[in-house]
């Protein structure tokens, strides 16, 4: 197999200037995310995200704990971005995505936080939910190229998207690595304020595939494509067994990472159906229909 170079490095600085340019636009009007709130973030609004103009990062450093093809000997060099779009109430993140816990960062010291984590050996830039930092993110990609970074770019999100944002990320991104959470509009309304989370889900991560395709693997690391993730909820609030159908109809290459880690943190509680950890059962049905379906990578 000839050796996969991240798609950044095949970019024009005009193209990348052009969609830098149009993306902070968009946040004179910000509707980066499906939310669309209209903020004028440029001025210091805030919007549902409650993210300000300028970068928030919680932490920078190596990840040991993602899938083994992200991680392989040396860790994913992950970004965790403070603020969120979505705000689930069973958030490990809370601290980070409800709070804003972080510090302010320029472009420029994004840009070089991508360095050190390259020099030190990690396999990838895992940006954790970027969403809201589209346009500085990018901009920060852009320097980091010019001084050298040379490895694959990962997407880590919510899987809450617009189509029209992810557009912009056509030749930047290499790996898009999204949640899907629920197909069922009541348990998303409740739990994320997102009713529409499964029709907006399906289309960005459509999006995401007619980009990148399957996950290529090049001596045990991820070079390109899609890898998504789905954590099973109790009481099938996440209504499993339609995202898998939906994976399995977008490509059965597809590879998913069946999750079994939920706790009922921050305000799970308050939530019957969701105040308490999973079953045994509950997961091995999961990953039972997930190859009932055809599904067979990851797990």
């Amino acid at each position: 197999m000839e050796h996969l170079l991240p798609a950044y490095l095949n970019l024009s600085d005009d193209d990348f200037l052009r969609k830098k340019d149009a993306l902070y636009e968009i946040l004179k009007e910000c509707r980066l995310c499906p939310r669309k709130c209209r903020v004028n973030r440029i001025k210091g609004e805030i919007g549902y995200c409650k993210a300000p103009k300028d970068l928030i990062v919680s932490s920078v450093s190596p990840h040991f704990g993602e899938e083994d093809e992200l991680v392989g000997e040396n860790g994913s060099g992950t970004i965790f971005f403070s603020h969120c779009s979505l705000r689930c109430i069973f958030c490990q993140n809370y601290e980070i995505s409800h709070f804003g816990y972080g510090k302010e960062i320029t472009e420029n010291e994004l840009a070089l936080k991508m360095i050190f984590l390259q020099k030190i050996g990690c396999h990838n830039i895992n940006l954790v939910t970027p969403t809201h930092y589209v346009p500085q993110i990018v901009s920060a990609i852009y320097l980091a190229s010019k001084n050298g970074l040379s490895i694959p770019i990962v997407y880590n999100s919510s899987g809450y998207e617009r189509v029209e944002t992810l557009k912009f990320l056509c030749g930047i991104i290499d790996i898009y690595m999204p949640d899907m959470k629920y197909s069922e509009r009541e348990p998303a309304s409740v739990y994320s304020n997102a009713p529409d989370y499964f029709e907006v889900s399906k289309s960005a991560i459509k999006e995401m595939h007619n980009q990148v395709g399957d996950l290529i693997v090049e001596k045990e690391i991820a070079k390109k494509g899609l890898l998504i993730r789905h954590l099973v909820l109790p009481n099938n609030e996440a209504g499993t067994h339609n995202i898998l159908e939906f994976i399995a109809s977008l490509s059965k290459d597809t590879y998913i990472n069946i999750m079994d880690q939920y706790r009922p943190l921050y305000q799970a509680n308050r939530f019957p159906k969701i105040a308490r950890t999973i079953k045994y059962d509950e997961y091995q049905k999961a990953i039972s229909e997930a190859k009932r379906v055809g599904l067979y990578r990851g797990f």
